[in-house]
């Protein structure tokens, strides 16, 4: 419930602290005080739309801030947790509007969006006026009021969860009937491309191998000679390795005479012997080795022009032809096994619709049952209201398929008809302002205790009703203040005595005879005294009469019985 609300430089009022209580608040004044203001000032910390219109002339910006109590399992704990942000016990909405109209918004001291701001204000305030967008004109209103009264929230929510599955396999069935769309009208190029790839049969970083074996072989020729020059080197005079051999003989005759002096020699010289003979293996082994067939140069070359000319074609690197031919094998595979893939997919669609359609079913047979009881316990609070010659009823439409949602198979309207002999039609054409507020309050009334909402705010739903009609008013809303904290915004002085909390909206001139400015008050009555002088001048204007006072009194007194 609402615990607090400060108002700093909004339209008339300058500042204002207002500590607000369980049970029944009501707000008087004369007309013109300002009362609307104090409203549009909560439902900006609700998120309502803000403009430059609403900041007090002369002042910078204007701030509205609303505290609220929070029970444990309220849905506004949830969304804060969804968007990371602190909650606690206590709540706080904060909106600041600057004169140029942008606004900013703050839960708990942390910026959020308005949206967000707006969404929680749902959660926690039912506004309902004369032209409020929360009462009865939205008809989204009427399907949440009467799953309230059966009992279906949880049942509801489920049924949001089993549309969203149905809705996602479709989802995924109509992409994946698509893909396979697109691959059928692509199946005769695929099945080229792959044959004329596995043909081809590319490997990874074969064009570097086979550019490097071109290299190779165009040089073929000068190789060689080169092979041979460097052999025939090694030939001459008898060859290297006999000359070496002779040396070392030399040197090993007289090597152990020498006294150790010529063993360094020697053993170089063994050394050099074994590398030469190596050096002769290793130009033998590469001229073989080397295989300048000038056949290779050609196959080469054409392999090079193939690969080159494949990848061209399909305006890929040359190293990527054989993922290109693995990707769209693939695709063929996908094409081939398309039938039994749609069928799992479809039979997983067709099971999330029964599921939901079930679910929706059954919710639907316990809104009509739930609406027959709803019209006729509405119908018992109408008749006090001043509106006993209307008809109250609702209506359970099935939709076609097509129109299915989360929230149901069926669409949901309060129809009524105020007059005798005329035919039921939709609340928003059929009720007046004055009228839609009490059936408001005779729906909230067998609502009581069942909703979010802890603070429900009536704007003058006493509007044109006095006498027997206000004392019934008064006492409804005093019954739903027993279950949920009720602010309204009363013209009776029926309503006003049942108040638990009072409070009076008076205008008042400031400043100097140069400079003069209107602002707006809220005074809270909180003495018997003072209860008693505004609810006798409600009774009898601005002359108030003992007799208006006697009047207040008996009021009062009343409703302390």
């Amino acid at each position: 419930m609402l615990t607090s609300l400060g108002v700093r430089d909004i339209v008339l009022i300058e500042k204002l602290d207002l500590a607000c209580a369980a049970g029944l608040g009501v707000l008087t004044g004369e007309t013109g005080a300002g009362k609307s203001i104090l409203l549009d000032a909560l439902g900006l910390a609700l998120g309502r739309r803000a403009d430059a219109g609403l900041v007090r002339q002369g002042a910078a910006q204007g701030v509205v801030t609303a505290v609220f109590d929070l029970p444990a399992k309220h849905p506004a704990r949830a969304m804060l947790d969804e968007q990371g942000l602190e909650g606690g016990d206590e709540l706080v909405l904060r909106r600041v509007v600057g004169q140029d109209g942008k606004s900013r918004a703050f839960v708990n001291d942390q910026a959020v969006s308005v949206t967000l701001l707006r969404k929680l204000g749902d959660t926690l305030v039912e506004i309902h006026g004369q032209n409020d967008e929360q009462g009865l004109t939205d008809a989204t209103v009427h399907r949440a009021l009467l799953d309230d009264y059966a009992g279906l929230v949880k049942d509801v929510a489920g049924l949001r969860d089993a549309y969203q599955a149905w809705r996602d396999a479709e989802t995924k069935l109509n992409e994946a009937t698509q893909s396979a769309e697109q691959a059928r009208r692509e199946e005769d190029f695929l099945r080229h491309v792959v044959g004329e790839l596995e043909t081809l049969k590319p490997q990874p970083g074969e064009e570097q191998e086979l550019a490097a074996q071109r290299s190779l072989l165009q040089s073929g020729e000068k190789l060689a000679v080169a092979m041979q020059e460097a052999q025939s080197a090694l030939e001459q005079g008898g060859g290297v390795d006999a000359r070496l051999r002779a040396c070392l003989r030399a040197l090993e005759r007289v090597a152990d005479k020498a006294a150790g002096k010529l063993d360094a020699v020697v053993a170089q010289a063994d050394a050099v012997l074994v590398q030469a003979g190596e050096l002769a293996a290793l130009l033998d082994q590469t001229a073989r080795d080397l295989d300048l067939d000038p056949q290779k140069l050609e196959k080469a070359e054409e392999r090079l022009f193939a690969l080159r000319a494949a990848a061209r074609k399909h305006n890929v690197p040359v190293d990527q032809l054989a993922a290109l031919a693995e990707s769209y094998a693939e695709k063929l595979n996908l094409i081939d096994n398309t039938a039994a893939s749609l069928g799992k997919l479809g039979k997983a669609a067709a099971a999330a619709k029964v599921a939901y359609q079930g679910k929706a079913e059954a919710i639907s047979a316990t809104r009509r049952k739930f609406a027959t009881k709803l019209d006729k316990a509405v119908a018992a609070e109408l008749g006090p209201l001043k509106l006993g010659a209307a008809k109250f009823s609702t209506s359970v439409e099935a939709l076609p398929p097509d129109q299915w949602s989360a929230e149901g198979a069926d669409r949901v309207q309060f129809l009524a008809s105020t007059n005798p002999g005329t035919a039921p039609g939709s609340l928003a054409k059929i009720a007046s302002g004055g009228e839609l507020s009490r059936f408001m309050l005779a729906l909230r009334v067998v609502l009581a205790g069942r909703g979010a909402a802890g603070t429900l705010i009536f704007d003058e739903v006493d509007r044109g009703v006095g006498g027997a009609t206000a004392a019934a008013v008064g006492q409804r809303l005093a019954r739903l203040a027993e279950q949920v904290q009720v602010l309204v915004v009363t013209h009776s002085p029926q309503v006003a005595a049942r108040g638990g909390q009072h409070w009076r909206i008076a205008k008042r001139e400031a400043g100097s005879a140069k400079n003069r400015t209107t602002l707006t008050e809220v005074s809270p009555l909180s003495s018997a005294g003072d209860r008693r002088e505004e609810i006798a001048r409600m009774l009898a204007g601005a002359t108030i009469t003992d007799a208006a006072r006697a009047a207040a009194d008996s009021l009062l007194a009343g409703q302390e019985a």
